[in-house]
């Protein structure tokens, strides 16, 4: 193994929280951690159950974007030899692809030394997801709140929100994908108006600490919430029936299957275990916002770099 280049670190996320369709992201502490060498071919290597069977070469979605992200300058990236380990659950809503763009963005800015700003990085990055929710807060770090078109991307970063996170992850798998299948082409204009009010009150309740109305509102999604839980038996019930064990809320984390609830801070662990007992086909446990976006280690420069 060559020498050692850098190290990436970069938080999951939970995306939407309700009503913040494609636009509220939150980073989680759980992580995706690329350790980079110099090396003669490009090879990828894991000692991560849940990244078993990732592409051993080019195919590896990390060196495709980060090729992509190369081309934009016209520029050829040097091999290297990447070992990625994770605790972020594949397919279960917790931006494991989003973590995987923006480390791959970081790979290549920091191979070519390429001076992108956090915008450049994050109109990039949402251009291949489609929206800035999960790579925002990958990036950034804390909460975030964004918007996205075809010729814009805009954020607002905002400090962790004082609360624990306690997620309920099931065995099964659900692809994006087949997730958004389900969605609506079109939502008739009352219900439109009625779903974006929705949004924008949890937007003001999150940035003003309202945590009941916080909760209130990721109960009163009219985006997905309604079209998903056709995929997903008993989420109706589950969402509603667990305002009964002391949190404040509970929303899809992204496009789910794991439900993401917020509790209030310092109670997580108790009211996990509480949920746990009921909720047998979960695996119950407890997170915590993370603080700080994507991190660089750079050996040579014997330090941390928060970007």
């Amino acid at each position: 193994m060559g020498e050692k280049r850098m190290t990436i670190h970069v938080p999951a996320s939970s995306a939407n929280l309700g009503p913040g369709f494609d636009s509220i992201g939150l980073a989680v502490d759980r992580y995706l951690t690329l350790d980079v060498y110099d090396a003669s071919n490009w090879t990828f290597t894991t000692s991560s159950p849940q990244l078993e069977g990732i592409p051993s070469g080019k195919g590896n979605m990390v060196y495709k974007v980060a090729r992509a992200m190369a081309a934009t300058r016209k520029k050829a990236l040097p091999p290297c030899h990447v070992h990625m380990t994770s605790d972020i659950p594949l397919a279960r809503g917790l931006g494991s692809s989003a973590a995987a763009i923006i480390a791959a963005i970081e790979l290549a800015d920091r191979l070519l030394n390429m001076d992108l700003t956090k915008e450049e990085k994050l109109r990039f990055a949402s251009v291949l997801e489609g929206h800035p929710d999960n790579v925002g807060a990958c990036l950034y770090g804390g909460l975030t709140i964004g918007m996205h078109t075809d010729t814009k991307t805009r954020i607002v970063n905002r400090s962790i929100p004082d609360v624990d996170l306690v997620l309920m992850v099931p065995g099964d798998e659900l692809l994006t994908s087949e997730a958004r299948e389900v969605l609506p082409e079109t939502l008739e204009y009352r219900d439109a108006v009625q779903a974006g009010a929705c949004g924008n009150v949890l937007v003001a309740a999150l940035l003003t600490g309202n945590w009941p109305l916080v909760g209130e509102m990721m109960g009163d999604d009219r985006y997905h919430h309604p079209y998903r839980g056709s995929l997903i038996p008993g989420l109706s019930e589950a969402l509603q029936d667990v305002s009964n064990y002391g949190v404040y809320g509970a929303a899809l984390s992204g496009a789910g299957p794991t439900v993401l609830c917020l509790a209030p801070l310092g109670r997580g662990k108790e009211i996990a275990a509480a949920i746990q007992e009921k909720y047998a086909q979960y695996h119950v446990e407890t997170a915590h916002p993370a603080i700080s976006g994507v991190e660089v280690y750079d050996p040579s420069e014997k330090s941390v770099a928060s970007l």
